[in-house]
This record gives C-alpha cells, structure tokens and sequence, in this order.
C-alpha cells in the first residue's frame, strides 16, 4: 500500500470545505483517515459519534476514504494508523499561521511526519464551521455550504423558536 495521509479535525459541522480538502486529499494519497477530533477541552455542538457519522455519510463515494474519532497526540493517531502526512486545509493567512506552529510541532514530536497544506477552493474559502452555527441560529440558510443531511440535524439543533 502506498501512503496514506491524515485529514484532523472538529468537524463541528462537516462543511462543503471540508469536503472539498477531503476529497483532493484522497486523489493525491492511497488512503485517507479523516481524524475527529474527541477534545474534552471544547464543547462541540454534536458528540463525536455523530460528526463521524456525518463524516461518514458524506464520502461513502470514496473508496479508500475512512473516517474515526481520536482525542490525544495527532501524531501518535497517524503512525498507529501508518499514515506519514498529515493533510491541512487553508482557508487563509490566520489559519496558516496557526496551522504551521501545529505543523512544526508535530514535526518536532515526531519527525517522520510530513504536513501538507493544501488551500481552500475559492468558493468555500470563507466558510467556518462557528459561522455556520451562527447562521442557524438566526434561522438563516445554510443549504448550499453543507450537506443537506448536515442541515436537517442542525436545525434539529439550532433552529430559533418558531413564534
């Protein structure tokens, strides 16, 4: 088997972002692991079970594509799982500067791992899982940046009281 790479993250809400590194991750590597992370330190609107779930649902079209929950190292998660890159989406600056302390990081914990960033497609270059909330909880529209099934369990959810 050739390599295999690591897409972490929340995932509180899976978005269409998400979705589009996750599927560009799993045109580049032999297997995907999207890693949820379980952080008892945050207050995720959905329990780990169901972002996996959701996960899950989302890339049943992808054959080498697995998703499981994880809480600790990353690093420790990718080589019990033999994967040697960890895969990272960029949204923007902000998030790169965040994103290469981890990288750093993780390389200096375990310097067999590799990151690769890989930039946001355009269109949902803007999206964060908290926005999305937001919009749900003021009853906007969040259709077109997650996948329907992802919409009804947030207005499951989040939906404002109906007067």
């Amino acid at each position: 088997m050739g390599p295999v790479a690591v897409c972490p993250g929340t995932f509180d809400p899976l978005t269409h972002g998400h979705l589009d590194i996750i599927r560009r991750a799993s045109s580049c590597f032999d297997a995907v692991v999207v890693a949820v992370l379980e952080n008892p330190g945050k207050a995720p609107l959905f329990p780990v079970e169901d972002r996996v779930s959701m996960i899950k649902e989302a890339v049943s079209d992808l054959p080498h594509v697995e998703v499981a929950s994880f809480s600790g190292l990353l690093v420790e998660f990718a080589a019990a799982r033999g994967a040697r890159v960890i895969v990272k989406g960029l949204r923007a600056v902000t998030d790169f500067d965040y994103e290469l302390q981890m990288a750093q990081m993780d390389r200096t914990l375990d310097g067999g791992v590799e990151t690769f960033f890989v930039p946001t497609s355009p269109q949902w270059s803007y999206l964060s899982s908290s926005l999305i909330k937001e919009i749900v909880r003021f009853g906007g529209d969040v259709s077109e940046f997650v996948p329907p099934f992802v919409q009804r369990r947030l207005l499951e959810k989040l939906a404002p009281e109906k007067e």
